[in-house]
């Protein structure tokens, strides 16, 4: 990679990509993996030729949220050809190693995959690439925002207070890189009960809505707890390509993503 003078690496634009995003979140479990899929499948029916990049080495979720599964074929110059579904172009360590298998390996490993993922997959012509990010604030977050030209980031998190204490972690982060935060999503942020249409808030109510208004940003969204986006995700068909009620969330956020971007 090219350095510049004091030591720090020179961020470089993806080949054949227009802009990036990364769809970050401080704590597992909150969705981010689903959203990111959901969030680059709406961007594609906004009519955005669209990517999706699986930077989670360690538990990579794209490929069954995808429902896409094999080995990468190799072009001449070595590069990596994404798989595609729904018109999706993606690429995760998924890929690369069997479903069972664990990648226990060392940071330099680590580190040596990532750049592989980041630079050397034969994406063809992207408006728009969606990276999926690990949860916290480690070395591949730190990499991917040092060594690639960012557009801008999406947080999301549930509105419990747990969640929120390493979503706030994330925007510092961010912020100390000056990488754009183009706002926050509330996942999880309702369950409305099927039989009485009670609305229950399981994880508190409006937590990012607060913690956004502290720090001066936009929620783009919020996500109901729902059933179905669970049982969609499994079986590899995502809500934003199957199921009309509840597309529109996640719509309504790539809308506004596109906005800000284009």
């Amino acid at each position: 990679m090219p350095r510049m003078s004091k030591g720090l690496p020179i961020r470089q634009k993806i080949p054949n990509v227009e802009k990036v995003i990364l769809v970050s979140s401080g704590k597992g479990g909150v969705g981010k993996s689903t959203v990111s899929t959901n969030l680059a499948l709406s961007l594609r029916n906004l009519g955005l030729k669209t990517g999706l990049l699986d930077a989670d080495l360690f538990g990579p979720s794209i490929p069954k949220l995808m429902n896409l599964a094999g080995e990468p074929r190799i072009t001449e110059t070595g590069k990596l050809i994404p798989l595609v579904n729904y018109g999706i172009q993606t690429m995760s360590m998924g890929y690369l190693i069997s479903e069972e298998n664990a990648v226990v390996w060392r940071g330099l490993m680590v580190m040596k995959a990532l750049q592989q993922l980041l630079f050397e997959v034969q994406w063809e012509d992207l408006d728009i690439l969606v990276i999926d990010m690990p949860p916290g604030t480690g070395d591949t977050q730190l990499t991917i925002s040092q060594q690639v030209k960012v557009d801008g980031s999406v947080i999301v998190s549930t509105p419990q207070d747990i969640a929120l204490l390493d979503a706030v972690k994330g925007i510092t982060m961010f912020n100390k890189v000056n990488i754009p935060i183009l706002g926050l999503v509330q996942n999880m942020s309702f369950f409305l009960c099927p039989n009485c249409n009670h609305e229950s808030h399981v994880f508190g109510t409006d937590g990012v809505l607060r913690e956004a208004s502290k720090h001066n940003l936009e929620v783009l969204g919020s996500i109901p707890l729902n059933e179905k986006i669970c049982t969609q995700s499994d079986i590899g068909k995502p809500v934003a390509i199957s199921d009309p009620q509840l597309a529109p969330y996640y719509a309504s956020i790539a809308e506004k993503v596109r906005a800000k971007l284009f």
